[in-house]
């Protein structure tokens, strides 16, 4: 090409020749709004050409433009995790920063004693406009820090505990420096957040509300408007509810949530307040006709019997748990359920199963704010202990339909999904597979346990209940899904498990996995990466297969 025809484009569309004239270009800048991407506000602005971050002339903060650009790009009750709708707006005063640093102090001091500090040091908040004439003092890492005085007597209020997030201020003049300072937004740890999961690529910071505030992980208003829309409507869309409580439901909304999925309730709005009292008085029925009987054959005696020993050791370190009328309550519904299901029967792990539902019906009961490990069942009038005894049979009656031969003779279903799991290992991870078949771990010992009680023992009882969530909403039962969790679940200890050289040291691991600090996110993450496996491998026998 000849130095006459050589052109050069400009980001305007436009085309400059070698002479200094000009043309429309073929390329042109798409006009439409794009959800996500900063627009075009004018001169000065975002999309002007100048660098994000640059000062602008009218004084206004460039990131505030750049986020009301951007405003559209994510819709706060499809995130798994909550963000506080206008945050950025929030002006801080002066005694909430002090006070919220002088909490990261505490909070760095407890832990320093313990040696478990995890993340950045609190006692301070990371500034990047800060000139070096002001006392300020320069990190490790280059970047400037300023410390706050204590401020003697301030009290110690609520604050955003954000994991692992820096919350930088953005330049300004120099004679707005010192009010952002006092204004600026501190930070706290959260301790229960610092065992974190698979840190996955690309996936968003954790922003979490202080626990004293009611909103939690998945509970965000706009979910709680969502999921109003669904269960008000006349006619209930069932695929609906489940697309959306497969993330997580919000406590508020979780026991009738439940009462749908698991098909105890019907889909019309009309009709579910008579099934409701229809399907309580059925149950009342068969307590008087089975349980409260004068009679009983020496199987339903030996039923009883095992019953009785097992349910005072469910949960003994909850006191709720030891409450005569709890113990009570779980005994007839066991008795019941094993009555009328002959095949299977009672089997040790079911009366696990049955806590999430009771626990679920009891938070309806006494409120979504409560606290239930103080709960005492006899503050509860008789009608309320009644309506959750009788939900909690009926809906762990629909939950167990689906994995029914797991509980009968030989247990024959869990046998299976065992020899399931150990060819899905082998699959996805041969080297996982073979530590463990080296050392004369088999997938019977510890992972029989997590089909029988559905990782009730594996996992705290709030997370279990997350884990539920997913479960009922799972459009064709989660029998087949529970086996992607569990095989998700292993993986995730990996790296611990390599570590392990001995037969005893992988057993005592498996059998007590450290699990106490897990929180609902950490339950979003487990099954999302167990749909992933279920995708990959679920249709595919051969896809994968590790070569013998």
């Amino acid at each position: 090409m000849s130095s006459s025809s050589a052109s050069t484009s400009t980001a305007g569309g436009t085309t400059t020749s070698a002479d200094g004239s000009t043309s429309s270009s073929f390329w042109r800048n798409n006009s439409r709004t794009i959800p996500g991407r900063p627009t075009t506000v004018g001169s000065g602005r975002i999309g002007s050409g100048r660098p994000i971050g640059s000062s602008s002339s009218g004084g206004s903060s460039s990131f505030q433009d750049y986020q009301d650009s951007v405003s559209d790009a994510w819709d706060l009750g499809d995130d798994e995790f909550c963000i506080i709708s206008g945050v950025v707006d929030t002006r801080i005063s002066k005694r909430a920063s002090q006070t919220a640093a002088l909490n990261v102090i505490k909070t760095h001091k407890s832990g320093t004693a313990s040696g478990s500090v995890v993340g950045p040091k609190p006692s301070y908040y990371v500034r990047s406009d800060v000139p070096e004439s002001s006392s300020a003092s320069t990190t490790e890492s280059g970047r400037i820090v300023t410390e706050h005085p204590d401020e003697e007597g301030s009290p110690v209020t609520a604050a955003l505990r954000i994991e692992h997030l820096d919350i930088q201020t953005q330049p300004h003049q120099q004679q707005g420096q010192q009010q952002q300072s006092n204004d600026g937004m501190g930070y706290v740890n959260d301790q229960r957040l610092r065992q974190r999961f698979h840190a996955y690529p690309g996936r968003p910071q954790l922003l979490k509300l202080s626990s004293n505030v009611a909103s939690k992980d998945v509970e965000c208003e706009s979910k709680y408007e969502k999921f109003s829309n669904i269960l008000e409507a006349p006619l209930l869309n069932l695929i609906a509810l489940k697309e959306l409580s497969w993330s997580g439901v919000p406590r508020k909304m979780r026991a009738v949530t439940w009462r749908l999925l698991s098909g105890y309730l019907p889909t019309s709005l009309e009709r579910r307040q008579t099934v409701l009292e229809r399907k309580r008085v059925d149950y009342r029925k068969l307590v008087q006709q089975y349980f409260d009987a004068d009679s009983r054959d020496e199987s339903q005696q030996d039923t009883y019997r095992q019953i009785h020993i097992d349910v005072p050791r469910m949960n003994p370190h909850v006191s709720l748990f030891q409450q005569t009328l709890v113990q009570e309550m779980f005994e007839r519904i066991l008795f019941i359920w094993a009555i009328r299901h002959p095949a299977s029967g009672y089997v040790q792990g079911i009366n696990d199963l049955v806590t999430p539902f009771f626990i679920v019906f009891l938070q309806e009961a006494v409120g979504a704010d409560k606290d239930l490990e103080q709960c005492q069942l006899g503050d509860l009038s008789i009608e309320q202990r009644d309506i959750i005894e009788s939900d909690s049979f009926w809906c762990l009656s629909k939950f167990l339909d689906c994995i029914q031969d797991n509980y009968i003779f030989a247990q024959l279903g869990i046998q299976a999904k065992v020899n399931q799991l150990k060819e899905l290992i082998q699959r996805i991870d041969g080297t996982l597979h073979r530590h463990l078949q080296l050392h004369g771990v088999d997938y019977l010992q510890f992972s029989f346990r997590w089909m029988n009680n559905l990782l009730t023992r594996e996992l705290p009882l709030y997370c279990t209940i997350r884990l539920w969530d997913t479960y009922l909403a799972e459009s064709d039962g989660f029998a087949v899904f529970q086996l992607y969790v569990c095989a998700a679940f292993l993986l995730h200890w990996r790296e611990q498990l390599l570590q392990e050289k001995d037969f005893q040291g992988l057993m005592l691991l498996l059998q007590n996995l450290p699990t106490h600090n897990w929180m609902d996110s950490h339950i979003g993450v487990l099954v999302a990466e167990a749909f992933r496996l279920k995708f990959t491998y679920a249709d595919a026998p051969k896809h994968l297969e590790a070569k013998s």
